[in-house]
């Protein structure tokens, strides 16, 4: 079946200290804050967006620092998502190895994947952070100080997944969802989100002995996934809802519009639309400078604004302080 899918939108984590998830994600992997708002569901924790110039579907890595909230740690297991990757060009992870080393940050060497080289580093909260060298990624990175070209983040590369029947979710992802199986190693099916190539992968690993995976501080919340227009996350919504899947209504997340649902193995999965985009509040130049509220909380902002700690960001037009 076809689908109206067109890749990865963005993926969500439960994370702990708000200025170390900000100092990681821009300061050191040079993404930019496109955003600076608040978790819509629980507005006296932040929601950070980082990503590209505009914060375009496929780039965005976003986060929900609940530290001090009494969250407790989380456990990575069979349910959850358990590798987040980020994609950088071919032939520099020599750039990031020392990188890291310099800030004092253990990179790994991974296996090779599908034909792809990688190293994996722990954020400040231990969420697995891939970077993978993605072929053919035409996305214009965010240049930040310190971090060439040739070696920026250009946004999602993929997620992995940790289920118990591998088959179970490949089926719901192909049948239901429309998406496509694109490779096979061993345990771990790979299928693209879209037409493909970084930005769109879900690689599901099939495991009987990992542990039971449990929400919380460190580890990811869901993945969303892209679609143009709310007639076509509609269309979505009716077929889950024929197929008695349990889906929510749609969301106003401001920026985007979002259903969720779990697919078979546990995974939380969002659909957003594309648009309206991240510029309806702030111009492009001023992306992630001031604290955004959605418009049904600007009464409650001073008690919002009391709630957060206090953060300091890099200048938004320069990548630098």
């Amino acid at each position: 079946m076809s689908t109206p899918i067109t890749s990865l939108h963005h993926v969500t984590a439960t994370v702990s200290d708000a200025q170390s998830d900000v100092d990681f994600y821009t300061r050191i992997l040079g993404m930019r804050l496109v955003k600076k708002t608040v978790n819509f569901d629980n507005p006296e924790v932040y929601h950070f967006y980082y990503g590209d110039e505009l914060g375009r579907p496929s780039t965005l890595m976003t986060t929900f620092p609940y530290a001090g909230k009494g969250v407790s740690e989380g456990v990575k297991g069979a349910g959850q998502i358990t590798v987040t990757s980020l994609s950088v060009p071919p032939g520099s992870l020599d750039f990031w190895r020392e990188r890291f080393r310099l800030l004092g940050i253990e990179a790994i060497k991974t296996k090779p994947r599908f034909g792809a080289h990688s190293i994996m580093v722990e954020d400040p909260s231990s969420l697995n952070i891939e970077l993978v060298e993605g072929v053919g990624d035409e996305r214009e990175p965010w240049m930040a100080e310190g971090i060439p070209r040739d070696a920026a983040v250009r946004g999602l590369f993929g997620v992995t997944f940790v289920v118990r029947q591998a088959p179970l979710s490949v089926r719901f992802a192909t049948e239901v969802l429309g998406l496509s199986v694109v490779g096979k190693e061993g345990q771990r099916t790979r299928i693209t989100a879209g037409g493909g190539g970084p930005g769109s992968f879900l690689e599901v690993l099939e495991s009987a002995r990992a542990p039971e995976g449990r929400n919380g501080l460190g580890t990811v919340h869901h993945v969303a996934m892209a679609v143009p227009t709310d007639e076509e996350q509609a269309g979505i919504r009716n077929r889950l809802g024929e197929l008695g899947y349990k889906v929510t209504p749609v969301r106003d997340r401001q920026y985007f519009q979002s259903i969720y649902f779990r697919e078979p193995g546990g995974i939380l999965y969002e659909v957003a639309t594309q648009g309206p985009g991240f510029t309806i509040d702030e111009d492009p130049a001023e992306l992630g400078t001031g604290l955004r509220v959605p418009s049904w909380e600007e009464p409650n902002r001073a008690t919002i604004e009391a709630a957060l700690p206090p953060i300091e960001t890099l200048s938004s037009t320069t990548g630098k302080d």
